[in-house]
C-alpha cells in the first residue's frame, strides 16, 4: 500500500521506525519479543534522533494507547457477541488473550505514534547526522 512505504508516518508507527530517517528500529528487541519489551533506544543509530526528547515525554502516549485499546476493545466484543453470538464470557475472555499478545506491540505503536507527531521525515537525515560528524557513541560521550 502506498501509506505504508518509507517516507510516510505509516510506515514509521507500524514499523516502529525512526521518525527521522526511517532506517533504525526505536526498540532493541522486536515488537513480539516479551525480553526487555520496553526498553526503547536513546537514540537513531543511523541518524542520531533523540527518542526521549525531555523527561515524561511518552506520557502523552499511554492516552493514544488507552484510546485505541478502548475503541478496539468495544469493537472486538461487540463483534464476537453480536455478529458471531458468542457468549459475552467468551467474547472478553477471547479479548483478554488477544490484548495479552498484542500488548508490547500496542505499547510501541502508541510511542512511535506520539513521537511521530513532533518529528518529520527527513529523506538526508542520515548524511546531515554524518556531516555533523555526531555518532550515538559521539552523543552519548557529551551526554546527549
Amino acid at each position: 500500500m502506498a501509506i505504508f512505504r518509507k517516507g510516510q508516518k505509516a510506515y514509521s508507527i507500524f514499523h516502529i521506525k525512526c521518525p527521522r530517517c526511517h532506517e533504525s528500529d526505536m526498540f532493541a528487541t522486536s515488537s513480539m519479543s516479551f525480553k526487555a519489551p520496553f526498553e526503547m533506544k536513546e537514540r537513531c543509530d543511523k541518524c542520531n534522533e533523540d527518542f526521549f526528547p525531555e523527561p515524561g515525554y511518552y506520557y502523552g502516549a499511554m492516552f493514544l494507547s488507552y484510546i485505541f485499546t478502548a475503541w478496539f476493545s468495544i469493537g472486538f466484543v461487540l463483534f464476537f457477541h453480536w455478529l458471531l453470538k458468542w457468549s459475552t464470557a467468551a467474547s472478553f475472555a477471547l479479548l483478554i488473550g488477544v490484548l495479552l499478545v498484542f500488548f508490547v506491540y500496542i505499547f510501541r505503536v502508541a510511542r512511535a505514534m506520539y513521537i511521530n507527531i513532533h518529528v518529520s521525515y527527513d529523506p538526508h537525515a542520515i548524511e546531515k547526522a554524518k556531516n555533523k560528524g555526531m555518532t550515538s557513541t559521539a552523543a552519548s560521550h557529551y551526554g546527549k
